[in-house]
């Protein structure tokens, strides 16, 4: 990432201030000078228009200039305002201003050359020493104008008033802008700095180094967007372990049987095993060829069931697939003096599920309870009915399973020290295959087993949905 989005941050924040500076200089100046002219021009045609009506009216008594000269100021309500009084022919009647004006005649008067306007700018043609806004208004008697009352402001004066105003502007936006500076201080350390340590985890997780960790605290949204990568990278390293252990475990369980294969073909071949005694060890070969083969149709399943293959749901008997499942186990059981316990809370238990994978669940699991049961004992398995679920056991009085393996018996490959004594034909992927099926139905399942004294295996499957008719 570099330095690239700081500095993109910076050139439009530099930005922002030029426009926003060069609008306020250009436009907002023009602006605001038209609207301090229009509104002093209208102050002062307003207060003419007071005063010239106030002494329009006879009831306010006669007119002279020593009254107007004495009153005038006290009557004008603005401050830095000069006053003219002109009569009809543009001689000064009096003046109150910087210049005395008085006596003077205003050249070419005419009332009406500021074309109707309430206020416009002049000198007086000439007589004022420089620009000034002026508004006039006249003073009737008896419906003749006899006078004109001038009121005027200094241009210079109204520009020092928007200078001033101006700087007030100019002043109030540089405050806001170095204060806005604190908008780098929030980005830097609430946004770039964050950003820059998720930036640089992504880069470490593209190198394939899933064991570094993002540290960024806070609690928003760039802390749970870290926590979320760090997460993705813990789930990422476990899949690469377990991609690794796989090879591992696959690799040698078929290393094992395919030596195993290779050497008694070789003795074959070489004469160290007797014709006589070819026939029990080409058994043996059969036996590894069916242990390769179980390996592969379960590892098969398996790929199968993590690509989310559908299920071929219909409803069956529960309770006659257990007995057929169990009478697969009849030679096993007679080795072993086995027994099966049934346990059924009705005759016939429907469910609703894919068959052939359910059948699996109960093969493995009770091929299993067969291998690890101890001689002459019994293997009890139980199905009943609560609400929508029917809940089945599979409870074997074998060897049990040490406490600390009980978290990993789902695992591919996973063995714990006493099964591999027992099970040396075992995929290790009997349990798996079981977890995966029954979580493609919806179901859980679960194991407890003491050690020494057996292994209860209880999982449910969904009771066919009954039709009201």
């Amino acid at each position: 990432m570099g330095k690239r989005l700081f500095i993109k941050f910076i050139i439009t924040y530099l930005l922002f201030f030029l426009f926003g500076f060069l609008f306020l200089y250009f436009y907002g100046e023009k602006a605001i000078g038209q609207n301090l002219y229009q509104r002093e021009g209208q102050e002062l045609y307003s207060e003419a228009t007071r005063l010239a009506n106030f002494y329009s009216k006879e009831e306010n008594g006669a007119l002279s200039l020593d009254r107007l000269s004495k009153e005038m100021e006290g009557n004008i309500h603005r401050s830095n305002v000069e006053w003219t009084l002109v009569d009809k022919d543009g001689k000064i009647l009096q003046h109150k201003g910087k210049d005395n004006l008085s006596g003077k005649t205003v050249s070419d008067f005419d009332p009406t050359e500021n074309g109707g306007k309430i206020a416009f700018r002049g000198n007086l043609h000439g007589l004022l020493p420089e620009e000034h806004i002026l508004a006039q208004a006249p003073i009737q008697r008896n419906y003749q104008n006899l006078a004109y009352l001038i009121l005027h402001k200094s241009v210079a004066g109204i520009e020092q008033e928007k200078a001033m105003l101006f700087s007030i502007f100019y002043r109030g936006f540089l405050a806001v802008a170095v204060l806005s500076l604190s908008i780098f201080f929030v980005f830097y350390f609430w946004v770039y700095r964050p950003l820059g340590k998720i930036t640089a985890g992504a880069v470490h997780y593209a190198a394939g180094e899933y064991l570094y960790r993002i540290s960024v605290g806070g609690g928003d949204e760039m802390s749970y967007l870290a926590d979320t990568l760090n997460f993705m990278a813990e789930e990422i390293q476990k899949s690469d372990d377990y991609q690794r252990q796989f090879i591992a475990n696959v690799s040698h369980d078929f290393r094992s049987p395919l030596t195993s294969i290779k050497g008694y073909l070789e003795a074959m071949l070489d004469g160290t095993i007797p014709k006589e005694a070819e026939e029990k060890y080409l058994l043996r070969l059969i036996s590894e060829t069916e242990r390769l083969s179980k390996l592969t149709q379960s590892m098969l399943s398996l790929n199968k069931l993590d690509q989310g293959s559908s299920l071929n749901r219909s409803n069956f008997d529960l309770n006659r697939m257990i007995r057929e499942v169990c009478a697969s186990f009849e030679m096993q059981c007679q080795k072993k003096k086995l027994g099966f316990s049934l346990v059924f809370a009705e005759k016939k238990q429907m469910v609703n599920g894919d068959y052939p994978k359910i059948q699996q669940v109960f093969y493995n699991l009770l091929d299993n309870a067969v291998k690890f049961s101890k001689e002459d004992s019994e293997i009890q398995i139980r199905t009943e009915q609560k609400g929508t679920k029917v809940l089945v056991g599979i409870k074997d009085q074998g060897i049990g399973i040490p406490k600390k393996d009980l978290g990993k018996i789902w695992e591919r490959f996973y063995k714990t020290d006493i099964s591999r004594g027992k099970d040396k034909a075992g995929t290790g992927l009997g349990l798996a295959i079981v977890k995966s099926i029954i979580t493609a139905h919806g179901e859980n399942i679960d194991c407890v087993s003491t050690e020494g004294v057996g292994t209860e295996f209880s999982f449910s499957l969904p009771a066919m949905e009954r039709v009201e008719e």
